[in-house]
């Protein structure tokens, strides 16, 4: 967003505010929060009695904040945490939040093995149970063949293409339409689709849901591998296939999941989506780095194809994937990072 854009949506907002709690505008006190991949922002405001909220700023031109209203309305009265809605102009864009704070789970992350780090995954874990037993799905839009075929198109156009120049693998097709068919086989349920560490919130001794806009009904284990092979960690393979199965007994404890899916179809139902979750990653973050000119993206592209690789490898089925990642696009984008580095292109 252009400079002079930024004020003016600033002082637009500082005036919302202000005039929503009796304030004058010059004395409201505003800081940015946080910024995230899509054209919203977060400012933390200061009342006249110390409380604070957090407003977020969503351009009505790139971003519709209805469905945000919407799932946060339904998913808090089915008992779920997330942040109180304390007013909302959404032909202006603007949203005034409950604060839940500055300390997003993964500042409590540490090594894949240490306690700290284990202890925040069962949390999550726990509270995505949690989700999916008490979100309605049926309000959502279906994460349907259309849109994980979308989702799945931005890696061969952003990163094959516009990043690395490099053809799309053998085979493509085919295997993307076997990913497509692996995940609408499963149970649907309410999907955040971004059940990452960033987006889960340490406040007052619990975990809460935040930037749960995009939310759609559909596979019941593509949250469960947005945790596990996300972008802050790379967890061994027994620890990945002890944390699936033990989702899988609880889902069919609690009725999510049928009896009949047993362990090593689960686990490739878990993997599959993880792939297509890499691949989709690697192109989201291709795209957001050429097209939006946001920085920090294209450094974590290694840490999605080492997820890439290790949701494929075990399965036969994806062998000739599995040695074009290891032959052609390993070293392609070992060499399309370097070139980056020397240029002094920001990652």
């Amino acid at each position: 967003m252009p400079d002079a854009a930024y004020a003016s949506r600033l002082d637009a907002l500082r005036d919302w505010v202000a005039a929503r709690h009796d304030l004058p505008a010059d004395r409201l006190r505003l800081e940015l929060a946080a910024g995230d991949a899509s054209f919203r922002r977060y400012f933390r405001a200061w009342l006249a009695d110390g409380a604070t909220r957090i407003l977020m700023d969503a351009p009505p031109a790139q971003e519709d904040s209805r469905p945000f209203v919407a799932i946060a309305s339904d998913w808090r009265a089915a008992g779920l945490p997330v942040p109180t809605l304390h007013a909302q102009d959404l032909d202006a864009g603007f949203i005034e939040l409950e604060d839940l704070g500055d300390t997003p789970m993964h500042l409590l992350l540490g090594d894949e093995d240490s306690e700290a780090t284990l202890a925040c995954e069962e949390r999550a874990l726990a509270l995505l149970d949690v989700l999916q037993n008490r979100a309605p799905a049926a309000p959502l839009p279906a994460y349907d063949a259309p849109l994980l075929g979308r989702e799945l198109d931005l890696f061969p156009e952003w990163c094959l293409g516009h990043f690395l120049n490099i053809d799309a693998p053998p085979g493509w097709q085919r295997h993307r339409q076997r990913l497509i068919e692996t995940a609408l086989a499963q149970p649907c349920v309410a999907v955040h689709r971004d059940f990452d560490a960033m987006n889960l919130m340490v406040h007052a001794k619990q975990l809460w849901l935040i930037d749960f806009q995009d939310a759609v009904s559909g596979p019941l284990t593509y949250d469960l591998i947005s945790l596990l092979r996300g972008r802050y960690c790379r967890f061994s393979r027994p620890r990945f296939v002890a944390w699936v199965e033990a989702f899988r007994q609880r889902a069919i404890a609690d009725g999510r999941l049928p009896e009949r899916v047993d362990c090593d179809n689960f686990l490739h139902m878990a993997d599959a989506m993880a792939a297509q979750r890499s691949l989709k990653v690697l192109g989201i973050f291709c795209r957001l780095t050429l097209r939006d000119a946001k920085s920090g993206y294209l450094e974590r592209l290694p840490r999605f194809l080492d997820h890439l690789r290790d949701s494929l490898a075990p399965w036969p089925d994806y062998t000739e994937l599995v040695d074009w990642l290891d032959n052609t696009f390993a070293p392609a984008l070992t060499r399309a990072l370097a070139q980056h580095a020397r240029r002094g292109t920001p990652t």
